[in-house]
């Protein structure tokens, strides 16, 4: 790995002008994730959905701040161009927050995950972030104790995330015992069960019930008020109904896409791409469809949360 001399390298993160100046004043900005145009979608979908979800917090009076490393350099917000190149380039890298430090060292490129996102858009002191779904605790932990490197990093990270819940290929009840064991706060927007990701209901109930953006502000600022643990807020906001993938398919794929994870004996950090990829084909494509749902539902609510919280209005 080669390294950059220390004072060839800027201060991180590295803000757009936009961002700078929203955050200065005082504006409603809301963090994205960039791994979702890197390695999430099809090219060219993937773009038309980068600017699809810059546009969503737009229209809901917030400034985007996608966010990703480029050439050593982590950014929050991003041009034109610079979103393009997330999108077209398939040498890209997957970074979580532990990756940071060495991507900055080498120099190297990569999309920002969950855990890399909110710590990035923390540090850049944005509150608001909008994503698809959260990692958590994988199933069968007891054999392999593999969990996402998102819920500890939400233990330690001021900052709310709006997201459908947990992906549902994951242990959802082991999640939310785990989430609550490090003191991360979870509401459920408009809703007394957990969402699913792909689906409404997850079948676990939530303890605390929002049903505006007001509300989810005024317990952003009750958390300030509280000092103590840095720990983030997750509203988990389901994807509407006729939007969520057909429960009776989402069922009996995701068990097909276990066993074959199995036989092929998938495991690690390639267990979570495998699934994926395995029920967006064996539904057709229509898991995605329910995924691109609630991203869009998350990335608007994030906006109106941000709008809420700021202390001023763009």
């Amino acid at each position: 790995m080669t390294t950059r001399p220390a004072a060839a390298r800027p201060s991180v993160p590295v803000l757009s002008e936009e961002v700078a100046d929203a955050l200065d004043r005082g504006l409603p900005v809301v963090a994205l994730e960039s791994t979702i145009i890197s390695h999430g979608l099809p090219r060219p979908r993937n773009l038309q959905v980068a600017r699809e979800l810059e546009e969503v917090v737009r229209a809901g009076g917030a400034v985007p701040a996608t966010v990703a490393v480029l050439d050593g350099v982590a950014r929050v917000g991003l041009g034109k161009e610079q979103i393009e190149r997330v999108a077209a380039d398939p040498s890209l890298r997957k970074l979580g927050f532990r990756d940071l430090a060495p991507a900055l060292a080498a120099g190297a490129s990569g999309a920002t995950t969950v855990s890399a996102t909110a710590f990035l858009a923390a540090r850049a002191g944005i509150r608001v972030f909008g994503t698809g779904g959260l990692g958590g605790v994988h199933r069968g932990w007891v054999d392999v104790q593999d969990e996402s490197a998102d819920l500890g990093l939400l233990a330690r990270t001021r900052i709310t995330v709006v997201c459908a819940g947990v992906k549902s290929i994951l242990d959802v009840p082991a999640t939310l015992q785990r989430l609550e064991t490090l003191g991360v706060g979870v509401l459920g927007y408009g809703t007394t069960r957990f969402p699913g990701f792909y689906l409404t209901d997850s079948g676990e109930p939530v303890d605390w019930t929002v049903d505006s953006a007001a509300e989810v502000a005024a317990v952003m600022r009750a958390q300030d008020a509280l000092g103590g643990l840095e720990s983030a807020l997750i509203v988990a906001n389901p994807v509407d109904p006729a939007d969520q993938l057909d429960p009776e398919l989402h069922d009996r794929v995701l068990a097909e896409a276990l066993a074959a994870a199995d036989r092929e004996h998938v495991t690690g950090q390639a267990i979570t791409p495998f699934l994926l990829a395995y029920l967006t084909e064996h539904t057709q494509g229509a898991s995605l469809e329910a995924n691109l749902a609630a991203v869009r539902g998350n990335v608007a609510l994030a906006a109106r949360i941000a709008a809420a919280f700021a202390p001023r209005q763009a």
